[in-house]
């Protein structure tokens, strides 16, 4: 097995999530929010459910409105249990 398919083997064992960057004020951390649907149980309409992750941003790339990859791991501090894979989609500046 080559270390390419050992590595995304490992990034589909583990729990990840693709989300939208809401800050990046604090340092090498980013906070990226988790958008899903769910149906409502009686009139079964779905609803949209956001969920905030803090994650560990090393070098501090990532600007706010940004497609992200977010992978879980160990904790990392009080609240940030999650790190930065890749940048998927970069947000114009204007």
């Amino acid at each position: 097995m080559t270390e390419q398919q050992r590595t995304s083997e490992e990034l589909i064992s583990q729990r990840s999530a693709i989300g939208r960057v809401v800050s990046n004020k604090m340092n090498k951390t980013i906070v990226v929010q988790i958008e899903r649907k769910v149906k409502h149980p009686l009139y079964g309409k779905y609803i949209r459910r956001f969920s905030k992750m803090y994650a560990h941003d090393e070098d501090n790339t990532c600007q706010i409105g940004d497609l992200v990859l977010i992978q879980q791991s160990r904790p990392l501090s009080k609240i940030k249990r999650w790190i930065l894979v890749e940048v998927l989609k970069r947000e114009e500046q204007q």
